[in-house]
């Protein structure tokens, strides 16, 4: 056992979280690529349950401060420690700068943590690395300022389309002291933060991906008795970027010759909302809600199910999805999968082809189920072929070999 620290320092937003599976595959595949780090959590868990993924890790967790006034020792003790650091002048001047045009609590609480960070690092510290490119990058970048360390980050959806356009721009410009590098998890997002970028090299478009060896071999799907009601089957946070309302209306609008039953994991803010909204329509008593569920739950209920839905949209605030891996999830167990041309789902589902693309508008949505559901073999022919697209395109390992590169580069080590 080694008697050093490790030199890389992850930073997420919380940990763990159910709902970022994609955030556990990518750590565990580092982890297996030979790299030592800890994760340092802005935020403490809330959820119960966990996936195995999370119980492969080995790392420490640490838990920076949540909110700064619950642990003011700690802040202030850190404080001190950061402002005899040689770069504290430096972050300090950078996150004034950002504060005037963001003068919200969140700013001061990113600064707050980050003065924790850089106190607490191990010495041996050597790279960060921060998942979401808001909130963790923010913090990263300051403690790295102070620290005189590179910095990166993984950049997804939310954290892509809702961040100013200064913000994301500074944090990919050198003279800003900006990411040595970003990765992103679609084209689309790699484009626009490319084009914000001082050199288009400093992003990278590395797909999640799946690690396929998780998952069982796809079911044989036997052809639905008559008597049987087509089962669709959601995976997703109870959120308006997932589009949960449209489809409840359109389940409002299927023939009623069609017998159907729909099944529901994930929780979220919206939950009370829509279980009245399903009360308020007439269709209550076709739906399970089975609230948060560990992954192979999730797979489990895939498999039984006859087609996976995600009618995912732009939401007001501008958030959306990027390529969610819980499509690729369903096409592991050759699903038949109904989305909608969002983002970066084009990128794995082309319409007519690996699966239906339907607007979110809910008489499209509705005829597009009752379509899927009339011509099981039309369905069944694109589910086999979104999961022979996944074998050959959307594996993790090639973005993960790309990814440990790019850290070992920058001075994270490998076992």
């Amino acid at each position: 056992m080694s008697l050093t620290q490790p030199k890389l320092a992850v930073l997420v937003k919380g940990w763990p979280r159910l709902s970022e599976t994609f955030i556990a595959q990518e750590l565990v595949a580092l982890q297996d690529a030979g790299h030592r780090f800890d994760i340092w959590s802005l935020r403490h868990p809330t959820d119960v349950k966990r996936h195995p993924l999370h119980e492969r890790l080995t790392g420490q967790v640490h838990y920076l401060p949540e909110y700064l006034y619950q642990e003011p020792q700690r802040v202030w003790a850190a404080r001190a420690v950061a402002r005899a650091m040689p770069g504290y002048g430096e972050a300090y001047r950078i996150w004034r700068a950002d504060l005037r045009r963001d003068p919200t609590h969140n700013r001061i609480r990113r600064f707050g943590q980050a003065c924790v960070l850089a106190a607490e690092l191990p010495q041996d510290t050597r790279v960060l690395y921060a998942h979401f490119m808001h909130t963790p990058s923010s913090v990263a970048r300051y403690a790295a300022i102070m620290r005189g360390l590179p910095w990166s980050f993984s950049a997804h959806a939310k954290d892509i389309w809702t961040s100013p356009e200064w913000e994301k721009a500074e944090k990919l410009h050198a003279e800003t002291h900006g990411a040595s590098f970003g990765a992103t998890c679609t084209a689309v997002g790699a484009d626009h933060l490319r084009s914000l970028a001082d050199d288009p090299a400093r992003v990278d478009l590395i797909y999640h991906g799946l690690d396929l060896s998780r998952f069982p071999s796809p079911p044989k799907r036997n052809p639905r008795a008559p008597d049987a009601p087509f089962h669709m089957l959601s995976v997703g946070r109870l959120v308006e970027k997932k589009g949960f309302d449209r489809l409840l209306n359109a389940f409002a609008l299927l023939p009623t010759t069609l017998d159907w039953h729909w099944t529901h994991i994930g929780s979220g803010a919206l939950g009370d909302a829509l279980r009245t909204l399903a009360q308020d329509v007439g269709i209550a008593d076709r739906l399970s809600w089975k609230g948060a569920c560990d992954q192979p739950e999730v797979i489990a209920a895939m498999r039984e199910a006859d087609l996976f839905v995600l009618p995912s949209r732009i939401a007001t605030d501008g958030d959306r999805d990027g390529l969610p891996n819980v499509l690729m999830e369903a096409a592991s167990q050759r699903l038949p999968i109904l989305s909608t041309p969002v983002s970066a789902i084009p990128e794995f589902i082309e319409t007519g082809t690996h699966g239906v693309l339907s607007s979110d508008d809910p008489t499209a949505l509705a005829a597009a189920i009752s379509s899927m559901a009339a011509d099981p073999e039309s369905t069944e022919n694109m589910a086999k072929a979104a999961y022979d697209r996944l074998i050959a395109d959307f594996r993790m390992d090639p973005g993960i070999a790309l990814l440990s590169k790019r850290l070992t580069a920058l001075g994270a080590d490998r076992g």
